[in-house]
């Protein structure tokens, strides 16, 4: 009996260590001395009296560590205790991208795709590391959506709050500490925010760089009649960006995750009080060092986290992704040289004299040159990360045939 049950535990770690994938594995180089970014030590958001988001069902967040294990790993960090990475995530994800943003009595709420959304979307907060990528640290204050907001009258962007950003009574979180690093942000064309594809339009990373000086930052996280509220980006500046009316939705409380309508003016959200605790842990707990071996051993490009996938259907659809990776960004580039001329002629026909008008000329042709270069170097980064990609899949794809003909013989 007992051989049988360690037999079943080896099968069950096998099974986790491959099916763990943290995009964009190129996505940070080694920061330069001037990115290193401080951020302060750990400690959860002060829990600020406010309206309970449901009846208390006395549960404490060993109920995060038995509800999320099935779709991540545990892992024990140093400075955060407990983290929990995803499992079996498409390709390029990032927190908030699968789902979309929805204007409620809370302000921006997130509503996720994902079944677990309702924990690590609106609970605690997002940190990435090299090793272990994106991973969630606990919290049990309850938000609309826990990040930070980039604007223009073009782009809409938003980034997780990291581990460092603390809600602090009676502010809020209206100004971060913390330096949130250009690949962190998730951008997209203004005209798409209200999307509930919302994934399918999120420029790739490496145009972040240049729209950060295009938008406005702002975070504006605060509490009104005893609610947290995300107030983000003015509503009627979504509504000029979009062109769209935007309908106010009431929070519906439900009583099961599983459940998560939204109908015209009510959402439906699963919110349950979590308490602390210093005793509850996960089940199944790995070191960081154990989970950087796993993490690392499954390293490879997929799409969807679909087993019956081919590996020939896995690489046809990278290159379908990288595909529309490309069009976003051009399309996006072309925007910025339109922008620009449009903001030429405005100037132009302010000039009183010629010389006004050869100054701003010349102004136009530094600015153009200058945004040709970094279009150039987007361009040349985007087909860089792709190459390597589609080397990685076509890597595993040739190991896997490998391994066929091995068994045949």
């Amino acid at each position: 009996m007992k051989k049988h049950i360690f037999l079943l535990l080896l099968g069950l770690i096998f099974t986790a260590s491959c099916i763990f994938y943290i995009p964009y594995i190129e996505e940070v180089p080694p920061p330069e001395p001037e990115e290193e970014y401080y951020e302060e030590p750990y400690e959860e958001p002060y829990e600020e009296p406010y309206e309970e988001p449901a009846p208390s069902l006395g549960l404490d967040v060993s109920y995060y560590y038995d509800y999320l294990s099935p779709h991540g790993i545990w892992i024990y960090h140093p400075t955060y205790r407990y983290i929990w990475v995803p499992s079996n995530m498409s390709y390029g994800w990032r927190p908030y991208t699968y789902g979309h943003w929805v204007w409620t009595d809370y302000g921006w709420t997130w509503h996720s795709q994902v079944i677990w959304g309702w924990a690590p979307f609106h609970y605690g907060r997002w940190g990435w590391e090299r090793d272990l990528g994106w991973f969630w640290v606990p919290g049990t204050v309850w938000g609309p959506g826990w990040v930070t907001w980039r604007s223009s009258d073009i782009y809409i962007g938003w980034a997780p709050l990291p581990p460092g950003a603390r809600f602090i009574a009676g502010i809020g979180i209206r100004r971060l500490t913390v330096r949130i690093l250009p690949s962190r942000w998730v951008f997209v064309d203004g005209n798409y925010f209200l999307n509930r594809s919302i994934h399918r339009y999120i420029f790739p990373y490496e145009r972040n760089v240049t729209i950060i000086n295009y938008t406005v930052h702002n975070t504006n996280i605060y509490v009104r009649n005893n609610r947290i509220i995300n107030g983000g980006i003015d509503v009627n500046h979504i509504q000029r960006v979009t062109r769209q009316k935007i309908t106010k939705h009431e929070l519906k409380d439900v009583t099961k995750a599983e459940v998560r309508r939204i109908s015209l003016g009510e959402l439906e959200v699963y919110r349950p009080k979590i308490k602390k605790s210093r005793v509850a842990k996960p089940k199944t707990v790995l070191n960081k060092n154990e989970a950087k071996v796993r993490i690392s051993k499954s390293k490879t490009v997929v799409t969807k986290p679909d087993k019956k996938m081919t590996p020939a259907a896995k690489e046809r659809s990278i290159r379908e992704v990288h595909e529309r990776e490309v069009r976003l960004l051009e399309g996006s580039q072309q925007k910025d040289m339109k922008l620009l001329e449009r903001k030429l002629k405005e100037k132009k026909t302010t000039a009183k004299t010629q010389t006004e008008k050869t100054k701003i000329e010349k102004e136009y042709k530094e600015k153009v040159s200058k945004l040709k270069k970094s279009h150039e170097e987007e361009k040349s980064k985007i087909k860089e990360r792709h190459k390597k990609e589609e080397e990685k899949a076509k890597g595993k794809t040739t190991e896997k045939k490998k391994v066929k003909k091995k068994k045949k013989k």
